[in-house]
This record gives structure tokens, sequence and C-alpha cells, in this order.
């Protein structure tokens, strides 16, 4: 497949800058059985039934941006990707020129750093500091919103560009599906007899990389931590015995579920995954996922058209962009039902 074979044309006008007034204030495309229909987010209850299960992230946001100098005095933008330990992280650094292993820099005009080197695109940095890193980042960084968002984050973007359920923190970038939902969207599920279940993605800044390649086989994917709990697995093995769906809120649950189902049976635990789904992929665990609407030639929008069907997802992108649905992080929401093989 061509990577040109998943572009199409955005006004500017669509993307989403700011969130709804409350959450799960959106709009709501379903597909299903190629048929369209425009819906309310809040009619999400009306959609799903007793027993189904849905499988939310509960990755947490993390204060990923950090602005500062090296000791040259040249300014610098440091964007945590993913912390390793209670000290080293491994993150993007954007400077004039390039830091060199065994350099220090100075963040948030308090922070010191070492470079301990590369690995890969990244750099690999230890804060010198007693205290956790996590808890620095906390104190000190900024919220890390998504390249196509145009203001610095601001009290709002605290607040929203985090899910009510946010417990593991980790993540540069929101599992977007889930700010839809508040407090008394999770209870009222619950009350209609749908069981909720968590999985760990951290996001990474990858997720907002376009596919650059020709090709779409010729794509390198950026690769992400997940854990899969006991409790996890054990509510899609009941959630199967009562003929219930599995419905995975956002691409990354999806993933972590795809990625710990590659050998056949869905594994409890930590992993790493790389995995990549385009059309022609067998899904295993997923028959029903929601999500918001995706970059043209992103991995996501490959990964909704593997799911929904290249003509299914094509089409729905064209009426979205006609009825003027709000795209991306703080946009509106598609419910995609699996097309089943041919």
């Amino acid at each position: 497949m061509r990577t040109d074979e998943f572009d199409f044309v955005l006004p500017d006008g669509l993307i989403a800058q700011h969130p709804p007034a409350q959450r799960g204030a959106s709009r709501l495309l379903h597909v299903h059985n190629g048929v369209l229909e425009d819906r309310q987010f809040a009619d999400l209850l009306q959609v799903v039934k007793q027993d189904d299960l849905l499988v939310l992230n509960d990755t947490r946001v993390i204060k990923a941006r950090l602005f500062g100098i090296k000791r040259s005095g040249g300014k610098i933008e440091v964007l945590v990707e993913r912390v390793l330990n209670e000290h080293e992280v491994l993150a993007q650094v954007r400077a004039s020129k390039s830091p060199v292993a065994g350099s220090y820099l100075l963040l948030a005009t308090e922070l010191s750093v070492e470079v301990l080197g590369r690995v890969g695109e990244f750099f690999h940095l230890r804060f010198c500091s007693d205290e956790p890193v996590l808890e620095l980042l906390e104190r000190y960084g900024r919220l890390p919103l998504p390249p196509y968002i145009t203001h610095a984050a601001e009290e709002e973007d605290e607040a929203r560009y985090q899910t009510v359920f946010a417990r593991e923190a980790g993540a540069v970038a929101a599992p977007t599906a889930g700010l839809h939902f508040d407090e008394r969207m999770l209870q009222a599920l619950r009350d209609k007899g749908v069981k909720l279940a968590y999985v760990t993605l951290h996001v990474g800044a990858g997720t907002f990389q376009p596919v650059r390649a020709e090709f779409v086989s010729e794509h390198a994917m950026h690769s992400e931590c997940y854990e899969i709990p006991q409790a996890t697995v054990d509510a899609i093995v009941k959630a199967r015995a009562a003929a219930g769906r599995v419905i995975a809120v956002g691409t990354t649950s999806l993933r972590a579920l795809e990625s710990a189902a590659q050998l056949g049976e869905l594994k409890v635990g930590t992993g790493e995954t790389r995995i990549f789904i385009t059309p022609g992929y067998q899904f295993r665990v997923v028959d029903v996922l929601l999500t918001n609407f995706h970059l043209p030639k992103s991995t996501l929008l490959m990964l909704v058209s593997a799911f929904g069907g290249m003509e299914e997802i094509r089409a729905a992108y064209r009426h979205a962009v006609e009825q003027q649905y709000r795209f991306f992080s703080y946009g509106d929401a598609m419910l995609i039902e699996r097309k089943k093989s041919e």
C-alpha cells in the first residue's frame, strides 16, 4: 500500500484548538455495517449493551516539556519521551547544536541534567537531583500539547488534557478517546451493566508523526510500553462468556490488547510494542473501537482503516469533513464496529 492512500484534505478550521465546554459534549459518528450515523457522545449509552466491556487506558500525561540552556548559553527545549527510572529519561532535545555525551544542561533555571548519550533518535539524560524525576517534572515541566494545537498549555489544558481515570504517570500525549468521559458517564455505563477494565499504555510523541515513507511497509514504527493486568484478562474472558463485546476506548487501548495477544492468547504482564496495524491485520481481541479522528497519513488512520475497512473509513472521514466534525485530540469521536473478514 502507498502512504498517500491514507491522505485527506482537512480544513484548518476543523482542528479543535480547545475542548468542548463540558466533557462528553461532543458529537459521535457511529460507523457500522456500511452505515454512518450522526449522534451525540451521550448516545453511547444507547449503543452499548449489558455485558459489553469497555477497556480504558489509565495512563497519565506528565509535564514533559522543559526549557533551558546549555553551559555554552545556547537555548534548548527538552521533551521527555520516556521515564526510565527515578533519575533517567529518554528525551528529544531541540537546540541549534546537539549536546554531546558528558555535557550538562540547565533546565527551568534550577535543574542540572547530564547528557549520557544517544539512544536512537533520543537523548539519554540523567537528572542530577535526589528527587524522583516525575516529581521534578510535575513541579518544573509544562504540559506537552500536540503540535497541531497552536496555543501554549493553559490552566484549562491542565485539567482537560487528562482523563478522569488517569492513574499511571508516563505518557507524553493523552489517550484522547478517554477525554470524553466524565464520572457521571462512567457510572451510567456501570448502572446499565457495562463492565469497565483498564490497561496502561504510555503514549509517546511518535503518535503524532506522519508516515513519510512512500510505501506503508517501509515505515519504522515507534515503540511504547504497556501493561495488561490480570483483572482485565479475567474481565475479557467473562465478557466473552456472556456474549458481550470488547470495546477499546482509544487506539492505545486497542494497541495494548492486540500487542498482548500476538501469540494468540491474551497475556498478562508488561511489554514493549512496535505493533503496526495496517489493512489486512487479523484482530484477536477487540470488537468495537471508540476513537477520535486522526491525522492524514498517520499510523493511527491506518489502524482504524484496518479495523473498520478502507472504503468505510474513507467515507466516514469525507462525511465528517462535510458535516464539520471537530478533529484530533480535543475533537469529536467515532464509534467503529469491526468489519468482519470476508
